[in-house]
């Protein structure tokens, strides 16, 4: 691997503003920085940034809920440049929801607003002794009492600031009640329906007492080389116009429900099977949510492809009258087939209610559907929760996504706070085994693909940094494309390899910070590496910035494990491995677990982690310019 330190540092670099804000609310002060040549050159952006801030500057255990938790804001060089896709944000923190790295990446204005008022990224400490927002208007830094937001919707919020300001422009990240609250699933909404919203974000700011970041600017971007970026970037913009990306512009993701499902891989029924007949039927599928419910196509700023589909149920209806909701495929998986929900606007309605009260859809999703299969099996009552909650619920689906939301009930005593602790109440309560049915990795709660058939993704979700996730590492098509034998377990370290490679780029892509949907516009990693140099100057290979790629990922990985993550922590649910689909590609399949654990020793020795521990090894770190980390890492338990 290339070292880092063998990419030249130009003595002025572009596309970054360079600018860092330290808040600490506890008493208000605002102090800035300057990030250095060699941190952009070796950290790349958002991502790459806040692992290196969250290992340098978290304290070693902390409770993420408490003041003395780091949040950090970042992007990349990109936003405000006219390269597809670029007006993207990341935040980042120890999870309350997994005890581990948090992130989450959210799209359309606050990127580039963020990036006019000229700052790259923002760390946060401390908490707000009231409720209050943060202001970054140009060089105009300032915390400001907001005592009348308690318990307003993020939707609510959002206007209330924008009126404030009697501007329209203004980007605003909020958070909703449920983040207030300090729930472990609480999202970010920006945009009204973009969400920074896995591992429990919007948690870490309720717990500093912070409600939302203001950004508004009118500072221009300079660009390192502007003919030959402009050349570029246009090509970009017309191939991002084009067939590479119709799938997300004309059905959207929502596309993916047949798809999936012809596979055997769509969960249903909180992941018991893999296949649904409201799919093969017609009822519950993309072409049907875009002909009868969809009626606009959104774009976020710097954005050819527009893939928000809102939904709109019709002022006729007899419960919600009027109501528009953006849908993806996650949230037709999270409320729709894996509750076993073909209702379309019950799943609007609750997908609404997740964006303005504040929690990840995705998570309300499946922890509402790890209710459902409780109540089935009687473990829970309507006693319990004062209504029934039957797979296929529809209007106590929405009652108990909103108790859950606001904390309330039954349902928000034990469901709001996500499936691990819900797992862990029940039991309590004694309900024998009651975690069994939570879908989550390290405690955050599955996406829109069930494992039963699918080895390679099996190990690729498993290994995530943040906990079950597609987003950071794609690892699904390694199966659903037929590059591996996806019942098998062969060619350990050759599938260890191609995971691998799939997730250092993810990393790029996460640093940079751009949308995945654009990664097929460019013609190979060399391409994405000449768009960072025309526009920072600093000359990154192919080679070198997946080196980095890799360096981002593993020191993220040695977070997790200075924070308590053992081998154990990489392991889908056991539901995997105990019970198979009765239908469908996969019918009779179960995960076999001697055959995963060579397949998770494979990832392991591609990675150059020790394939029984899975800690990096000092060989590792030092070619990867991690020397800093070397003698800081033992296991939950023990000495390394």
């Amino acid at each position: 691997m290339s070292k880092t330190k063998e990419i030249p540092i130009p003595d002025k670099i572009s596309g970054f503003t360079q600018v860092r804000l330290d808040v600490d609310l506890t008493d208000g002060k605002i102090s800035k920085s300057t990030l250095s040549n060699e941190f952009c050159r070796d950290w790349i952006g958002g991502y790459g940034f806040a692992s290196k801030i969250l290992w340098d500057e978290c304290p070693t255990g902390v409770d993420p809920l408490s003041p003395e938790n780091v949040f950090v804001y970042a992007h990349g060089p990109f936003p405000a440049t006219i390269l597809p896709t670029s007006s993207k944000y990341g935040v980042f923190a120890k999870s309350p929801l997994t005890g581990m790295f948090g992130m989450a990446i959210s799209s359309g204005s606050v990127g580039a607003q963020a990036r006019r008022a000229g700052i790259n990224m923002i760390v946060i400490k401390g908490k707000a002794p009231e409720l209050s927002y943060l202001v970054v208007d140009d060089d105009d830094y300032y915390v400001v009492p907001c005592p009348e937001l308690a318990g307003k919707g993020c939707w609510e919020t959002e206007e209330h600031l924008r009126e404030e300001f009697q501007d329209q422009r203004l980007a605003v990240m909020a958070i909703g009640p449920a983040g207030e609250r300090m729930s472990k699933m609480a999202c970010i909404t920006n945009d009204r329906n973009r969400q920074a919203g896995r591992t429990g974000m919007g948690a870490v700011m309720g717990s500093k007492n912070l409600k939302a970041v203001c950004f508004r600017g009118t500072k221009g971007v300079k660009v390192a080389s502007p003919v030959e970026f402009y050349k570029l970037a246009k090509k970009l913009i017309k191939v991002a116009n084009g067939p590479a990306t119709a799938k997300y512009r004309d059905l959207g993701t929502p596309a993916g429900l047949t798809s999936y499902n012809k596979l055997g891989m769509m969960p249903t029924f909180n992941h018991r099977e893999g296949t649904w007949e409201k799919i093969d039927d017609g009822t519950f599928t993309g072409d049907t949510l875009n002909n009868d419910w969809v009626v606009k196509k959104v774009a976020c700023s710097q954005c050819s492809i527009a893939c928000d589909h809102i939904a709109k149920v019709p002022k006729t209806h007899p419960h919600w009258p009027n109501l528009y909701a953006s849908i993806d495929v996650e949230l037709c998986y999270s409320f729709g087939t894996n509750m076993g929900t073909s209702d379309w606007p019950t799943v609007f309605k609750c997908v609404q209610l997740c964006d303005d009260l504040g929690i990840d859809a995705i998570s309300g999703g499946v922890t509402a559907s790890m209710a459902a299969e409780l109540f089935d099996l009687g473990l829970i009552t309507k006693k319990d929760l004062g209504y029934e909650l039957p797979f296929g619920s529809t209007v106590n689906l929405v009652k108990f996504t909103e108790e859950m939301c606001l904390g309330k009930g039954f349902a928000g005593e034990i469901f709001g706070d996500g499936c691990k602790q819900a797992g862990i109440r029940l039991e309590e309560k004694g309900i024998k085994n009651a975690g069994y049915y939570g879908m989550h990795i390290k405690g955050l709660e599955m996406p829109a693909f069930d494992l039963h058939g699918m080895t390679s993704f099996a190990v690729g979700e498993s290994v995530s940094i943040r906990g079950a996730c597609h987003l950071r590492n794609g690892a699904y098509g390694l199966d659903a494309k037929g590059k591996f034998d996806r019942f098998g377990y062969d060619k350990g370290l050759e599938r260890g390899n191609s995971i691998v490679a799939v997730e250092d780029v993810y990393g790029i892509i996460d640093s940079y910070i751009i949308c995945k949907f654009t990664r097929g516009i460019y013609e190979n990693d060399a391409e994405m590496a000449k768009v960072f140099e025309l526009v920072t100057g600093i000359p990154h290979t192919e080679k070198s910035l997946l080196t980095r790629g890799a360096a981002i990922v593993t020191l993220s990985k040695c977070f997790n494990i200075r924070e308590g993550w053992i081998r154990d922590h990489d392991h889908p649910p056991e539901r995997f491995f105990k019970e198979s689909h009765t239908k469908g590609p996969a019918k009779g399949v179960t995960l076999k677990e001697d055959g995963y654990q060579t397949l998770l020793s494979g990832y392991y020795e591609a990675r150059g982690w020790d394939t029984k521990t899975g800690i990096p090894t000092d060989e590792t770190l030092k070619s990867l310019g991690l020397d800093f980390v070397i003698g800081k890492l033992q296991p939950a338990g023990g000495k390394k």
